[in-house]
């Protein structure tokens, strides 16, 4: 089941991804939003695999990809919080991780956050 949550969310990224690569304009670097329900060392395992994947695919951290780390630390009130600031950074994508929470905090609008 994890396996196929992986999967899934890499293929939306990777759509999204090459999605705004195809036309011709100047390169802009692709930025990966990531929320996470736990904690930076809880969720590394999780992550190295999104990361080796992109590696993958020819995507590098620093060098052609950018990725924002967010980490509600185990208190769900964050959500809100590191989803809208993840939306200010205009990142193109928003990749959670720790179940239906922080799936619904990035997908609602700024303004609607305090009744979450």
């Amino acid at each position: 089941m994890r396996k196929n949550v992986i999967r899934l969310t890499l293929c939306a990224m990777l759509f999204a991804l090459s999605y705004s690569s195809s036309a011709q304009q100047p390169k802009k670097v692709p930025r990966i939003g990531y929320l996470a329900g736990s904690d930076a060392i809880r969720d590394s395992t999780r992550f190295e695999a999104i990361r080796l994947a992109l590696r993958e695919r020819g995507y590098i951290e620093g060098q052609n990809i950018a990725i924002e780390y967010r980490y509600a630390e185990g208190k769900v009130d964050r959500f809100p919080e590191l989803a809208a600031e993840l939306m200010r950074l205009k990142v193109d994508i928003i990749v959670v991780s720790g179940g239906d929470l922080p799936i619904r905090a990035a997908r609602m609008r700024p303004r609607r956050f305090p009744s979450l």
